[in-house]
């Protein structure tokens, strides 16, 4: 539509203008032929609305194309039809006008079926060999689950196959990729699509004469835009608020669409734009908001924009021996409020900006190094005791653009998901062999230094129930595996469902905390204090318990396979349903624990290994057979008998 130059009084003259043919032309009856009916494909009315801006003839435009069809529908000789398509964002301001003969339709994904017979058409582009190897690559156990639902879009599965085609799309890409890899690699070929390709004719690229904005100035506003919509609850975001953080960014050609479009007392300020990027009118929010069709797309493009910021924070220059960081320390507090003071940092979003990150040519050293620093004025205060900085105006941004949050949320939110950064980049330093000093995070600080504070998580862990019950877990808890919590005092905190495994937390205090459901897979938690820990329904499989102390611990239910309970403190533990098949028990002091229907296939025991006074070890199974020959397991297992007989 965006062809159309001119636009007539009436329909038949438009239509008559933009086809400009022959029998047009020359034929007035054209389109009161009885013979013939006709069905018009528009496409593009978002398009036409970029083209003429805000006094375009939109609506004008749909009303004469109501006008055509109730002709069409009084008169037999007119049957004609007419389909519009275009982004409904484009809409947005005008829907309650439509006209009421004109009905809203959309584009489902396409089923299997429908698939099927597009490849059967890509097949005479592309070939058979090569239209094949793309279904197998769709259907493959390599391709990400996100790019298979993208597939199912038309438009989105046609880019797919051009960069598969183009060898830009390939199995071997994602081989060493994990989840949030995988999906950017698409989604970076999607963006460079969307800004460079999707309006190329001719030679050139038409989104800079249609829109007025260069790709990397669109680029910019994609990603301020998940941002925002990430901020705001990670469904929609105010168009004022993706307005208001554009002013602050400092891009001149966007200031001047904004501040012109104020100026002239329109309201659609960035809609043109983003009509024609994967957004669209939120359904769901009251005011003026938008939000991405792709929600996943709208995660990668907030990672982006955070990457951006957090690369900033690495400049830096050398003089002399001295380094000065171009975003200073107190310009580094407004950036980390700014960036991360609005919520939690969801998995997808950490996946993705991880992938970044890595991907980047950022100083990971540099970045850990200052938010490190952040981390631990953040631990003692240093911000939330301020009348006048970066927290408070963080605050005052979200009042302003309806996200309700105080002072004390938007800290604790700030200094956990910086937390998770370190976390995430700790665990990414242990893979890398030259990094593993440099960005390896102790919490509580190295165990044995001068910064040790063996309460410094813990106390973090409580500020946080500032949020409500059991907050840290809820928002860290999937980001713990692989941390270093060695030497840490947290006792009775609560790790319920938390992620982990591989965790070092040897010599750790962990008495009375709560772990039911973790999963502790592969941790270290020799020497640590476990006593009277909840650890029932806990993955420990493969954990080293070695000289643990799990007195009076809940161990019911607890998945103990090839875990190493070596030297460890077992009395009064409960066991129920324990599963210990091939775990090692050598010289473990298992007095007065439970053991009822726990299972101790091909356990390792020694002489040195305590079975006095156990309870219920009469009920064990899987008991292997020289342990049952060992006679003071045996009295053991005649003494649970008796006492559960006395019981009954």
């Amino acid at each position: 539509m965006r062809d159309v130059r001119n636009f007539a009084a009436n329909i038949d003259e438009t239509l008559a203008n933009a086809v400009g043919r022959d029998f047009v032309t020359s034929d007035s009856g054209w389109l009161t032929d009885r013979n013939t009916r006709f069905l018009f494909l528009l496409d593009g009315f978002d398009e036409l609305l970029l083209e003429r801006g805000a006094t375009n003839e939109l609506k004008p435009f749909l009303e004469q194309v109501a006008q055509f069809q109730k002709q069409a529908g009084d008169n037999s000789e007119r049957g004609h039809r007419v389909l519009i398509t275009g982004r409904p964002l484009a809409l947005y301001g005008i829907e309650r006008l439509m006209p009421q003969n004109l009905q809203r339709v959309s584009i489902l994904p396409m089923d299997d079926d429908i698939q099927q017979r597009w490849f059967e058409k890509w097949q005479t582009i592309v070939g058979e060999v090569e239209a094949e190897k793309f279904r197998e690559f769709l259907h493959s156990e390599q391709c990400p689950k996100q790019v298979k639902v993208l597939a199912r879009e038309p438009l989105l599965l046609y880019l797919l196959a051009a960069m598969h085609r183009d060898g830009k799309l390939q199995t071997e890409m994602f081989a060493d990729a994990n989840v949030g890899g995988a999906e950017i690699l698409i989604y970076e070929q999607a963006l460079e699509w969307v800004l460079e390709k999707q309006r190329f004719e001719e030679g050139r690229n038409l989104n800079p004469e249609i829109i007025k904005l260069e790709p990397r100035d669109l680029e910019i506003l994609l990603a301020e835009a998940g941002l925002c919509v990430v901020q705001s609850g990670g469904e929609y975001a105010a168009i004022k608020m993706i307005e208001d953080r554009l002013l602050e960014q400092g891009c001149q050609e966007l200031k001047d669409l904004i501040e012109n479009a104020r100026q002239n007392k329109r309201e659609d300020g960035l809609k043109n734009a983003l009509a024609a990027f994967y957004l669209k009118k939120s359904e769901t929010a009251t005011n003026n908001s938008v939000e991405f069709f792709h929600k996943s797309f709208g995660e990668f493009l907030c990672a982006k924009r955070m990457v951006e910021g957090l690369e900033d924070l690495t400049e830096k220059t050398e003089r002399r021996g001295q380094v000065n960081y171009f975003v200073s320390d107190k310009e580094l507090e407004r950036q980390v409020y700014d960036l991360f003071g609005y919520g939690r940092l969801t998995v997808e979003v950490v996946e993705y900006l991880m992938a970044l990150l890595v991907k980047s040519e950022v100083k990971l050293e540099v970045l850990f190094k200052r938010l490190h620093g952040f981390y631990l004025d953040w631990c003692e205060g240093k911000f939330i005791e301020k009348m006048e900085d970066a927290l408070s105006q963080k605050v005052r941004q979200l009042w302003k653009w309806g996200i309700e949050s105080g002072q004390r949320q938007v800290d604790i939110y700030t200094g956990l998901n910086v937390m998770i950064l370190l976390f995430e980049l700790h665990r990414y330093g242990q893979s890398q062999e030259e990094l593993r000093e440099q960005l390896h995070f102790y919490p509580c600080g190295q165990p044995g230094s001068e910064d040790f504070d063996r309460t410094r998580l813990l106390r973090m862990i409580g500020y946080s129930q500032c949020l409500g019950n059991f907050a840290f877990v809820k928002i860290v808890g999937s980001f713990l595996n692989g941390a270093d919590l060695s030497g840490a005092d947290l006792s009775g905190a609560n790790f319920s469902g938390a992620d982990l495994s591989g965790a070092n937390l040897s010599g750790a205090n962990l008495s009375a905390a709560e772990f039911s459901g973790a999963d502790l897979s592969g941790a270290d938690l020799s020497g640590a204090n476990l006593s009277d820990a909840k650890l029932s329904d806990a993955n420990l499989s493969g954990a080293d318990l070695s000289g643990a102390n799990l007195s009076g611990a809940d161990l019911s239910f607890a998945n103990l396979i090839l875990a190493k309970l070596i030297h460890a403190d077992l009395i009064l533990a409960k066991l129920i349903h324990a599963d210990l098949i091939l775990a090692k028990l050598i010289h473990a002091d298992l007095i007065l624990a439970k053991l009822i229907h726990a299972d101790l296939s091909n356990i390792q025991w020694d002489n040195q290994t305590k079975w006095s006074n156990t309870i219920g070890l009469h009920e064990a199974i899987g008991v292997p057979e020289d342990l049952q020959q060992n006679p003071e397991f045996a009295a053991a297992v005649a003494h649970s008998e008796a006492v559960s007989q006395q019981q009954e």
